[in-house]
């Protein structure tokens, strides 16, 4: 029995998860999970697979539900994450919680000797190098859950890698990939979160009209594989069925397609190396019907450039870049600022915030802080310097 533990498993990669280990009951065992706020569906989850450990990160909740839950114990805070992931029961670490506070608790566990099953984008795209160090030092096994990088993962391992030219990740474009580019600057916080494809949390599905998701994941694709930013190319796919392509030194590309649903890299990177044992979700090759791919329009996504630039400039540049872009969209949720000033922002912090290359986690927080502060005094000041 393998032992899992899903931090942020009430957000959609985390409940997916949990659809996978109700499928699997015979071979993974919940022994813990996270949740930030969310203790009705923490409850629902204990008495289901009764777990060692809960942790609850809202501050607000602090101490709110005791210590213990029939056998489960109760943990509160970001700071109790850690204490999840390094249990002797647990052999998985699903990283599904938002934003670069999944770090420390991602370290924890490749210095624990985890297999990890990523798919908290913002800690590779943050602290790329650094983790790159522990994972090299620990022999640390990390699987991508992302569905571009998990398809990516496995054309990968199939091909040479000498004989790979480039690797290609595909997006939906957004919930505005067809709007008047002179109408994204009065769009609203509800059109940003209505999503063409996939049912995602509030911040992801606003990177993602945007397309800053897709450049996160274009740093990150670069820290997960050794590509180099000319070898990592994104393109526009509506349909949301190829989630990678890798193109061989001879023009041949392939292609990996399947039904949109996240149970797919789930399974693969809770089963790997050995293989998904049985059908997840039966999708036949005639309902595909079209595949559309084009490339994407640098005028309707500003922040998609910025990203390349991030990650071509190296050292805390995409912390800088992530750390901007988490502030920005939170205002944006919060209705203060308007959809185009999310990029415009992200600019602001990489042209002002000075690039280092720092040997340790304190370096790259202390850019994180200094770039948070920058955006909220930018946001007061009551307008954006480029």
């Amino acid at each position: 029995m393998v032992g899992v533990s899903v931090l942020g498993i009430s957000g959609s990669v985390g409940s997916s998860t949990v659809k996978v280990l109700r499928q699997f009951r015979d071979q993974f065992s919940l022994r813990s999970f996270s949740v930030h706020s969310n203790w009705e569906t923490a409850k629902v989850l204990i008495a289901e697979f009764s777990p060692e450990v809960v942790c609850l990160t809202d501050p607000k909740l602090v101490g709110q539900f005791g210590d213990r839950f029939g056998s489960t114990k109760i943990l509160y805070g970001d700071n109790t994450l850690t204490d999840l992931v390094k249990l002797p029961s647990v052999d998985v670490v699903v990283t599904a919680v938002v934003g670069a506070r999944g770090v420390l608790p991602t370290i924890a566990a490749i210095e624990a000797g985890k297999k990890i099953a990523i798919a908290n984008k913002e800690t590779l795209v943050t602290f790329g190098p650094l983790i790159n160090r522990l994972v090299a030092k620990h022999k640390t096994l990390m699987v991508p859950v992302d569905s571009e990088h998990n398809a990516l993962f496995q054309l990968i391992e199939r091909e040479t890698r000498s004989n790979i030219r480039a690797i290609t990740l595909t997006a939906s474009g957004g919930s505005f990939r067809t709007l008047p580019i002179e109408e994204l600057e009065h769009v609203s916080v509800k059109q940003a979160l209505n999503h063409p494809t996939w049912s995602m949390g509030p911040k992801i599905t606003v990177d993602s009209a945007g397309l800053i998701n897709k450049g996160l994941e274009v740093i990150e694709a670069h820290f997960l594989f050794g590509f180099s930013y000319d070898e990592i190319e994104v393109v526009i796919h509506p349909q949301s069925l190829t989630h990678g392509i890798i193109e061989t030194r001879d023009g041949a590309c392939l292609q990996y397609t399947s039904h949109p649903d996240m149970v797919y890299p789930i399974a693969h990177s809770l089963f790997y190396p050995n293989p998904t044992p049985q059908m997840l979700i039966e999708r036949k090759p005639s309902t595909w019907k079209t595949l559309e791919f084009f490339p994407p329009d640098t005028k309707r996504y500003p922040g998609l450039t910025l990203a390349y630039q991030a990650g071509k400039a190296g050292g805390v540049a995409p912390c800088i870049f992530n750390a901007a872009n988490e502030e920005a969209v939170a205002l944006f949720l919060e209705e203060k600022i308007s959809f185009t000033t999310i990029p415009r922002l992200i600019e602001s912090a990489l042209n002002h915030v000075k690039n280092e290359f720092p040997d340790t986690l304190e370096g790259y927080l202390e850019k994180d802080k200094e770039t948070r502060n920058l955006i909220q005094s930018e946001f007061l000041k009551g307008g954006v310097t480029t």
